[in-house]
């Protein structure tokens, strides 16, 4: 990673697109400019991977070591087995200690590939977890010394409460309780690490709010918080969703190749901003490929993949997955839209059926219905006529990946994971 101490991050936020709202923007840039300071985010562990929508928060992160600060990397074990309620119209599933703990593992793989942990640097980032504070806490003690500073009157009128509420949906005293545990993180951090900024998406306000008020309270420290807005796609759609479920970071729930598309299928509209947000290109050569038109936005689509995908999985992985996108279109698919099948070497033991490859692909609904395609001559392999209903694919035959095509329009791209 290289460093750039001299930056300025809050303009670095507000240029690139991150910025949605400050506590005290001038009163954050001062303390920024006195020298290092640590920040941080809190992911709570609710699976095994973070998505793509994550990935804002990830990348603030980054640019805060970037330009000469300490992140912070908050693994949320203690605040995990209470659920954060914010604009959620029912209460998250509880997870026992061992489901959370295999899940921050699986979320720790992916910060290492954004962030230094390592490097014998002044900013040398920090992962930590709130279980170590939260987890032995005194019931009693904690009513005392931090529940007294808490009004439920001001709790109540959070946007992330009251709507819920005035849905007339229930919620429980646990979930009630998150925010005032989130708001003990900040003042917990602050006091171990002199953390002076907590930074999240917009439905975070009020909870770094609570944070900011109870440390000035018990502590009288002067802090701060930042929040990114939460995104959507130009056509409405949730960040972080494709219409086959969660863009899962980890390699393992989603390959590296099925990550590139999804960038690659991003809309024209949201090149250029999504070049802004989740690259390091310069903000100029971003306005300029977001700015193309016709075939040549295209190519502006497939450096935001390379971009990102080398980011988290590598160069070597992103210029495989276009690669592999290339010889797809080149045999006569459609490119961007198709859906990709990925097998495990486990799952294709000695062979798998071509019927039971049509089937997982989708392109058919039962076994019944793929030996009726490939009969009629409907099926095609690498574009050519599938014809024999026994044929087994194995690791061999997936050494490439290979198109699979039921009629003219529908098309899959199977591959070994």
């Amino acid at each position: 990673m290289t460093y750039h101490p001299k930056s300025d991050f809050i303009a670095t936020m507000i240029e690139r697109g991150f910025l949605a709202d400050c506590t005290d923007y001038q009163g954050l840039d001062e303390a920024l400019i006195s020298g290092c300071k640590p920040a941080y985010i809190g992911f709570d562990a609710t699976a095994k991977s973070l998505h793509v929508g994550s990935l804002i928060q990830i990348m603030m992160l980054r640019w805060f070591q970037k330009t000469g600060h300490q992140p912070i990397t908050l693994m949320g074990g203690g605040t995990t087995k209470v659920g954060d309620p914010s604009f959620r119209a029912d209460e998250r599933p509880l997870l026992g200690p061992e489901q959370i703990d295999e899940n921050i593992a699986g979320i720790k793989k992916v910060f290492s590939a954004y962030i230094d942990y390592d490097s014998d640097v002044e900013n040398k980032a920090l992962m930590l977890n709130n279980a170590e504070w939260l987890d032995d806490l005194n019931y009693l003690d904690f009513l005392r010394d931090i529940g007294r500073h808490f009004s439920v009157n001001r709790m109540l009128s959070f946007e992330s409460v009251k709507s819920r509420l005035d849905r007339e949906q229930s919620l429980s005293f646990l979930e009630f309780n998150y925010m005032i545990l989130q708001a003990y993180d900040f003042l917990e951090l602050n006091r171990r690490y002199g953390c002076v900024l907590q930074m999240g998406g917009s439905d975070q306000w009020g909870n770094i709010v609570n944070g900011i008020d109870l440390t000035r309270r018990v502590l009288d420290h002067e802090i701060y918080g930042l929040t990114s807005p939460l995104l959507t796609t130009s056509d409405g759609k949730k960040m972080g969703k494709s219409q086959d479920g969660a863009v899962w970071l980890n390699a393992e729930m989603r390959s590296p190749y099925e990550f590139w598309q999804f960038w690659r299928n991003t809309t024209d509209a949201d090149v250029g901003r999504f070049l802004k947000l989740y690259t390091e290109l310069p903000v100029d050569e971003c306005d300029r490929l977001g700015a193309l038109e016709g075939s040549e936005i295209n190519e502006a689509k497939i450096r935001l993949a390379n971009e990102v995908t080398t980011l988290l999985h590598g160069a070597e992985a992103a210029a495989n997955a276009e690669a592999t996108a290339r010889e797809v279109f080149e045999k006569g698919g459609v490119g961007g839209d198709l859906p990709t099948l990925t097998l495990s070497a486990e799952e294709l033991g000695d062979g798998m059926s071509i019927v039971q490859v049509i089937v997982k692909s989708g392109l058919a609904k039962s076994g019944k219905e793929a030996k009726r395609l490939i009969a009629e001559n409907g099926a095609k392999l690498d574009d050519a006529p599938l014809t024999d209903a026994g044929l087994m694919i194995d690791a061999g035959a997936l050494s490439s990946p290979i198109k699979l095509s039921a009629g003219k329009k529908r098309h899959a791209l199977v591959q070994l994971g």
